[in-house]
């Protein structure tokens, strides 16, 4: 019987998303424990916790942080169904690929949305009211100098934020490319897919990123993982940082 587990998440968060696609994956029974986004540290460390983000594991007796160390610890205690190829060739690639879109990907949407609740009065109230908080028009001036902290520990600022979008094109390709290997994207989805997948699910959340990512395979691989629809998250991003949209490169 596999083992029981709790996960401490919040929806918005693409890695959570991606811990709780692989305890479902691995069939592990838990229970999810819904943290406040902005106050997710202190309560994650109340729970016992090192570290302040998500997605935070408890299970057998064990408590890991971030998707890399859950994906690891999964598939020590509960091989079955794989999140690595047996074959050592294929499971190097598929480490690979997870370690990059961990170090690479991930961090986009993180900094973009942080961006966008820095900079917009008007998404932070969004923002406020998706998660939740009680009298969203105060909270989003309340929580302006907490953003602006979670902004400088992520390194959202206008040069970075800006390079990432004018490099998301190449990132966007080099999925495709993993896709067009094999490397993710199968029948069986493995550790890589879920990495990757859910950053390109946060990613085909952004308002200003309609019609960038859709169309490609990373669009159909996040598609096959999760949901479509829902709620967007607002327009604020500069519209010279953006990249060409699908249509229009292909004009060019």
């Amino acid at each position: 019987m596999a083992p029981s587990a709790t996960l401490y998440w919040f929806d918005m968060s693409h890695p959570a998303q991606a811990a709780r696609l692989m305890l479902d994956r691995k069939g592990v029974d838990y229970r999810s424990v819904d943290l406040l986004a902005g106050f997710h540290p202190l309560l994650l460390r109340l729970a016992g916790f090192r570290g302040g983000s998500v997605p935070a594991l408890k299970l057998e007796g064990r408590r890991l942080q971030g998707s890399l160390a859950i994906s690891r610890g999964l598939e020590e205690l509960v091989p079955e169904p794989p999140l690595f190829p047996a074959d050592s060739g294929a499971r190097q690639a598929v480490v690979q690929a997870e370690s990059w879109g961990e170090r690479e990907l991930q961090p986009v949407p993180r900094r973009l949305n942080r961006w966008l609740l820095q900079h917009s009065h008007a998404i932070r109230r969004w923002f406020a009211a998706r998660v939740g908080m009680p009298a969203p028009g105060v909270a989003a001036v309340v929580q302006r100098p907490l953003i602006g902290a979670f902004a400088r520990i992520s390194h959202a600022d206008d040069p970075t934020v800006r390079a990432d979008l004018q490099r998301l094109p190449d990132l966007l390709d080099h999925v495709d490319g993993l896709i067009g290997r094999a490397v993710i994207g199968g029948d069986q989805p493995n550790a890589a897919d879920f990495q990757i997948g859910t950053s390109i699910w946060a990613l085909m959340r952004f308002s200003d990123l309609t019609g960038i990512v859709e169309g490609r395979p990373a669009a159909g691989l996040a598609d096959r993982l999760l949901p479509a629809g829902g709620d967007r998250v607002p327009a604020g991003l500069p519209p010279e940082w953006l990249p060409p949209r699908r249509a229009e490169a292909g004009r060019r």
